[in-house]
């Protein structure tokens, strides 16, 4: 896939590297994106690994770079870390911003089918092609050093990138992921109207699925960060339990910490990013 040109809009110094942002037409989205950059300063003389960061329901490329305090331990280690946005923007379709859980802001990372929203909503596609087709033309990024993590719906999107792309990414992480999207309100929500009614189509974008399946390279393991007082937990919109029971059956290495009195906000990310960010970097440097 060919990548497009890339402007920057905004840039900043932090940690001895670069916070920047910039725009760019997508193809496979049919409208212009933004996504965030950390380039760390040692990008300035030699290729880095790469780190995708996907983030959740209602966000932008924003809300992680101002809210996660990620900067510091992406310096730390020496990784570029990429934070796309969440949906594509202004496709004027009807009903695109009628809800926070579905439409602009909740692409779900999947690739849409039904007529009203596959001309645009594939962001499937464009996290796992374009946008790294994008990075490794226009950084100092290694191409063959990349891993994935991600917020709610981005931990949804992380973990199916990571399993439908087996070796693709050195490894895989999230924070409080969506696990069983066919089986809680949001996912049902966003695949009825991405995917169409037929549930069995839906077994493709759901890492519970996906994992019973899976025979890629466990480079190391899946690494899930869970607040206990999560009320979306308790909403059962998350379901870490049914991905780690189905992880299990296919002996795919996962560890699963449940961190007391934690919520799920970016108050919960941002005390364990730092963490997730060096089990990713010990695998990129091996």
């Amino acid at each position: 896939m060919a990548a497009s040109q890339v402007t920057e809009v905004s840039k900043a110094k932090s940690f001895g590297g670069w916070q920047k942002v910039f725009q760019h037409h997508s193809d496979v989205l049919k409208c212009d994106m933004k996504f965030a950059i950390y380039l760390p300063q040692e990008s300035e003389t030699k290729k880095v690994p790469v780190i995708y960061y996907l983030s959740g329901l209602t966000c932008t490329e924003q809300n992680v770079i101002a809210k996660s305090g990620f900067q510091r331990y992406a310096s730390e280690a020496g990784v570029a870390i990429v934070a796309p946005d969440t949906s594509p923007r202004g496709c004027n379709i009807e009903g695109e911003d009628d809800s926070y859980d579905f439409g602009s802001g909740a692409g779900f990372y999947i690739n849409a089918t039904t007529e009203k929203w596959k001309e645009n909503y594939n962001m499937y596609s464009y996290v796992t092609k374009e946008l790294p087709a994008a990075i490794e033309t226009n950084f100092n990024i290694e191409p063959s050093r990349k891993s994935i993590f991600g917020h709610s719906m981005g931990g949804h999107g992380a973990l199916i990138c990571y399993l439908k792309n087996p070796g693709s990414y050195i490894s895989v992480s999230a924070f409080a992921p969506i696990c069983n999207p066919s089986n809680c309100p949001w996912g049902k929500k966003a695949f009825t109207g991405y995917l169409g009614p037929d549930e069995e189509t839906w077994k493709e974008w759901d890492a519970t699925e996906l994992v019973k399946s899976y025979k890629g390279p466990n480079l190391g393991y899946i690494l899930i960060d869970q607040g206990a007082d999560d009320n979306f937990l308790k909403e059962k919109q998350l379901l870490p339990e049914a991905f780690v029971d189905a992880c299990r059956v296919s002996n795919v290495p996962v560890v699963l910490q449940m961190q007391e009195g934690y919520d799920h906000s970016y108050y919960f990310v941002s005390t364990f990013i730092g963490g997730q960010i060096q089990h990713h970097a010990k695998l990129l440097k091996q």
